[in-house]
């Protein structure tokens, strides 16, 4: 609870004569109530201010709008030229800024987002300390884990989370920051000690109008941060010192190819592992491939810059474990390697078989089972097709999440990316299970690979608004039989 006239100054608003308390700010309609203070958001699908009479029926008097509304006798409206920035104002102060006082590391980028932020959490929480993690996979509290709807979630959901987080002692956070949340305000007015920045390529063109528009998303997180604040990026990616340009916060930068403060080298790179050297330290991990050695050198990087000292800080990246849906592989009775991986990005994806490819065995095959999501991105629908045509033996091409539009629509806007001079099997099975049990049928032999792409650690398929139980990895230890 909270003096709705404390709320109001957050957002400069003149205080009410007479001050009264509110239980909650609410911007769902069927939240509202009395004593809530109702925020009246343009959304996507919907328009907040289309509401304010169902919310005044539900005994809510108080209600900030971005637009000029008729309001029932009796209601009080606030005005604001944003109310998303309001919102997410709103919400801080009604959860008494949880942000200050924990240590909160935000990590952006197209890619590697979500296995920074989990290194990082893990990486700590061996360290001794109680961490908190708000990710794409999972939210977690200390022990306590719960599944995550949005890579950044509402101000709202974040702040009280964040409050949580303090009343279970944690002592650092580490948070995915889309560009999403950073164009919706969801995270305006968070006290980040850290920002991390991994790569930029093609993605959510569905929702950003140009790349530009995307880029400048991301930027504007780093553009925030205050002059205590640290900001960290990928010298090796085109857009890192972009991401930094008049940045606030000290800079850093770490790299695998550019001269940086914190440089790193991959010595060797197998299925059993990355051998790495960290400023002319060598380490030792779990992970594989050269997308993550980026990965565990932004963590490095961090963990230095918040003033771990070096060697516990290498003796504890030698343990971290793999994140679910990244690069998870396993070995069949027959000998072939199973990748599952989350990559839905014309990058990730080609990141994912270029990584793959020289494991293969001479003449082995390397089998890539690969969709696109509905209601998204178009644009990258061709492109990655190319990619996996270009990057295997064979390709499967099927369903991912269709949501509201026919998978055999998507699948053909697949095709149009298929190069008729690269002369591998191209085939298009839609239903997802199938697609994985043929791509079983196809490699026998050791040494072959199969990887199966897009979908990662989510345990459903959005089929029409519907959510129907499917996991990549259970679906494919069903036929594969691991050892």
């Amino acid at each position: 609870m909270i003096q709705l006239n404390a709320l109001l100054k957050r957002i400069k608003i003149a205080p009410l004569e007479k001050d009264l308390t509110i239980d909650a700010v609410v911007f769902d309609s069927r939240l509202a109530g009395p004593s809530t203070l109702f925020v009246a958001v343009e959304g996507v699908n919907s328009d907040g201010h289309q509401y304010v009479n169902e919310v005044f029926s539900k005994g809510c008097r108080y209600a900030v709008l971005q637009q000029d509304v008729l309001l029932p006798e009796g209601m009080v409206g606030f005005r604001v030229n944003d109310s998303r920035a309001a919102l997410a104002d709103l919400a801080c102060a009604f959860y008494q800024d949880p942000s200050s006082e924990l240590t909160l590391v935000g990590i952006t980028g197209t890619n590697g987002k979500t296995t920074t932020a989990t290194l990082l959490f893990q990486l700590f929480s061996k360290l001794g300390y109680q961490c908190g993690l708000l990710s794409t996979v999972r939210n977690i509290i200390g022990d306590r884990i719960s599944p995550s709807s949005h890579t950044t979630p509402d101000p709202i959901a974040l702040n009280k989370l964040l409050r949580e987080m303090v009343h279970e002692g944690c002592q650092y956070v580490f948070m995915e920051v889309s560009s999403h949340a950073v164009h919706q305000h969801r995270i305006k007015g968070l006290h980040f000690t850290g920002a991390v920045f991994t790569n930029l390529t093609h993605d959510h063109l569905d929702y950003h109008p140009t790349f530009l528009d995307y880029m400048k998303a991301k930027k504007a997180f780093f553009d925030a941060l205050a002059p205590s604040s640290f900001a960290l990026s990928n010298l090796d990616d085109k857009n890192g010192s972009v991401m930094l340009q008049n940045c606030k916060a000290s800079q850093h930068f770490y790299a695998l190819k550019s001269v940086a403060e914190f440089k790193g080298k991959v010595v060797e790179n197998g299925l059993t592992g990355l051998v790495l050297d960290f400023n002319g330290s060598v380490v030792h991990s779990k992970l594989i491939g050269a997308f993550n050695a980026y990965n565990l050198l932004s963590v490095y990087a961090t963990g230095k810059l918040l003033g771990v000292d070096s060697m516990e800080l290498l003796t504890a990246i030698s343990s971290l474990e793999a994140v679910q849906g990244r690069f998870q592989c396993f070995e069949s009775q027959s000998g072939v390697t199973v990748i599952v991986d989350y990559a839905h990005t014309p990058d990730a994806l080609e990141n994912v078989l270029k990584t793959a490819g020289p494991f293969r065995h001479k003449n082995g095959q390397l089998i890539t089972v690969i969709g696109c999501g509905g209601d998204r991105d178009k644009g990258k629908r061709p492109i990655m097709a190319a990619i996996a045509q270009a990057n295997s033996t064979s390709v499967i091409l099927t369903s991912d999440n269709p949501r509201s539009e026919n998978p055999s629509d998507i699948l053909a806007e697949m095709r149009e990316g298929l190069v008729p001079s690269v002369q591998i099997p191209v085939v298009c099975i839609e239903d997802r299970e199938q697609a994985i049990l043929t791509s079983s049928l196809l490699a026998k032999n050791p040494g072959d690979i199969v990887v199966i792409a897009g979908k990662g650690h989510e345990s459903y398929q959005e089929i029409n608004g519907v959510k129907y139980p499917f996991d990549d990895l259970k679906i494919a230890q069903k036929y594969f039989n691991p050892i």
